[in-house]
């Protein structure tokens, strides 16, 4: 995955959600909808959220230095929490606030046209980013099931961004119901339930995200399709008699640590042990380009787990 394409969808999303918050701004104004408040409030914040994406994209595509040998790609990660973390706070328990506040003192909706105009426009943008962002994740999932790509995949920048516009689609189509619920029967209590409804909705998918990003921020094992690859390969050559210990850990989306141990032949040289460790290195990067990083350690001893 190169870089252009891994931020091209996080520009997209930036643009349509700047657009879609000044217009849910003004319509707010016009109309004194809580729950129109809630959601120019949530797409603000969503195009802060996005610039953090950015920041951290470009970030992770520094070089390594001396002082971060392996690199800058687990930055994507901490800004992917962070954005989490505002979707919570910023996103969903505004929302909340704010339709608690509308609950107790509600107003009447006025100018219901601009509103309705305003959202029917905003789930018509929002509903074409989520579109393009499951186009994506369709292209990158293979064959594994959707939900189960959100749960595994190590591209936290689009699952971030995806799950920010599922939740503004649905956070809209409640927003439109309760506003049209409080015109038609005149009680502003309907649009509070809007707003606390799409708090709700923000807050659950900001705790999603926080568990999912958190684990890769730690130091998560990389996709499985390595370790069947590396399988594969180290059945080719007869000089390794077994694989006693493979670990790999995602450094940051396309970029994979990789360290084993294997049991040789004992009357292997130690020419031909070196021979076969740049071997095994250069198959291991043309079956998997993300494993940037490979330290090949041999033994003569099989693995014991040494208990405490």
């Amino acid at each position: 995955m190169s870089k252009e394409n891994s931020s091209s969808h996080i520009v997209q999303s930036l643009v349509i959600n700047l657009l879609i918050a000044l217009s849910k701004a003004f319509a707010a104004f016009m109309t004194r909808s809580g729950a129109m408040l809630a959601e120019a409030i949530h797409s603000f914040a969503d195009c802060a959220n996005q610039i953090l994406l950015l920041i951290g994209v470009k970030q992770g595509a520094k070089a390594a230095t001396e002082k971060h040998p392996l690199g800058y790609g687990r930055a994507v990660y901490f800004w992917s929490f962070m954005v989490a973390m505002l979707l919570f706070s910023i996103g969903g328990m505004f929302s909340i606030y704010e339709g608690i506040h509308k609950f107790h003192d509600p107003e009447p909706i006025k100018n219901i046209g601009w509103g309705v105009g305003v959202l029917f426009f905003s789930i018509v943008l929002e509903s074409y980013a989520m579109l393009s962002n499951i186009k994506e994740i369709n292209s990158r999932k293979g064959k594994h099931r959707f939900f189960k790509y959100l749960r595994d995949t190590k591209d936290s920048d689009l699952v971030v961004v995806f799950g920010e516009n599922s939740a503004a689609v649905f956070g809209l189509v409640f927003a439109l119901i309760a506003m049209l619920l409080s015109y038609f029967t005149g009680d502003g209590r309907y649009d509070a339930a809007g707003s606390i409804i799409i708090g709700v909705i923000l807050i659950f998918v900001a705790i999603f995200l926080s568990i999912e990003v958190k684990s890769l921020l730690i130091g998560e094992s990389a996709n499985e399709t390595i370790m069947e690859e590396l399988n594969i390969i180290i059945q080719r050559h007869h000089e390794v008699v077994q694989l006693l210990r493979c670990i790999t850990i995602q450094q940051g989306p396309g970029e994979v640590l990789m360290c084993m141990k294997i049991k040789c032949k004992g009357n292997i040289s130690v020419i031909d042990l070196s021979t076969l460790i740049n071997k095994l290195e250069e198959e291991i990067r043309i079956a998997a380009p993300e494993v940037k990083w490979i330290y090949v350690e041999p033994d003569m001893q099989e693995w014991k787990t040494v208990s405490a």
